[in-house]
């Protein structure tokens, strides 16, 4: 087996950073999937999927979305329901403290169920809620409000990595310092190009850059992509039998195992 090429580090300035963003938002306008939660700008609603989507599949979240938002339609109903009762809804999704600090988030915004509470649109004062890390506040602030902030999750960490920061360790210390600083050099000047840029970020490593298979055939940044360009293409590294799953774009936080620990926390 001829020997891997190493990674090519191409500098990072400020054309290349303007041409993956155009080429991503400009992919995700023609390719991005038609999910429920991306046909709202309801901060409830948008919270509800992102927590929904820590370490579970898209096509079950689907089925649960609705149901839930049915059941308990508003924060505040959520907030006057027993917890009992959330879990019951949540049954099956499994990763229940996730259920709990929802819960949990909604007495602690809408005490008493007031019906006028609001969840806020800061990051930082998202971040202060039970269960919300810095990926969720930076989802919710984004989607929900379309503020200027940026987030990272498994999705958007390793196509990062792949187009900026190859042969770094993304997931941890420095280099999870370095992938959240270049996610905010990277965000458009406007909200409304934000939302489209962090969605478009996550469904290109859900259905293109994913962690098995590197689809650089059909990779609308390939050009300024340091690892296309290093010849380190088409097959990522996982090991032998690895079980693939439904694509997502979401996790909470950067590591899927370790979403359920966080949500047992107040990250």
């Amino acid at each position: 087996m001829p020997p891997r090429r190493r990674a090519t580090r191409l500098p990072e300035t400020p054309e290349r950073r303007r041409t993956f963003g155009a080429r991503l938002r400009a992919w995700y306008r023609k390719h991005h999937r038609d999910l429920p939660w991306r046909r709202t700008r309801d901060p409830y609603h948008v919270l509800i999927s992102e927590l929904m989507l820590q370490q579970t599949q898209v096509s079950r979240v689907v089925e649960y979305y609705e149901a839930f938002l049915t059941r308990f339609p508003t924060l505040a109903t959520l907030a006057k329901a027993p917890r009992k009762a959330v879990l019951e809804s949540w049954e099956g999704l499994g990763y229940y403290a996730r259920a709990r600090n929802l819960h949990a988030l909604a007495r602690t915004v809408a005490p008493d169920g007031e019906p006028n509470s609001a969840i806020p649109a800061d990051p930082d004062a998202l971040r202060a809620l039970p269960g919300i890390g810095a990926y969720t506040a930076g989802a919710v602030a984004s989607f929900a409000y379309e503020r200027r902030a940026a987030l990272v999750d498994t999705n958007v960490a390793r196509v990062l990595g792949r187009v900026f920061l190859p042969g770094i360790d993304v997931k941890k210390g420095a280099g999870h310092r370095a992938v959240w600083a270049l996610a905010e050099r990277l965000l458009p000047r406007t909200g409304k190009a934000v939302w489209v840029h962090n969605q478009a970020l996550m469904e290109l490593g859900a259905l293109v850059c994913t962690a098995r298979v590197m689809r650089c055939g059909e990779c609308p940044v390939r050009a300024v992509c340091a690892t296309y360009a290093s010849g380190q293409s088409s097959v990522a590294n996982a090991p032998r039998g690895a079980r693939s799953r439904t694509p997502r774009e979401g996790t909470d936080p950067i590591s899927r195992t370790r979403a359920a620990s966080r949500a047992r926390t107040t990250a």
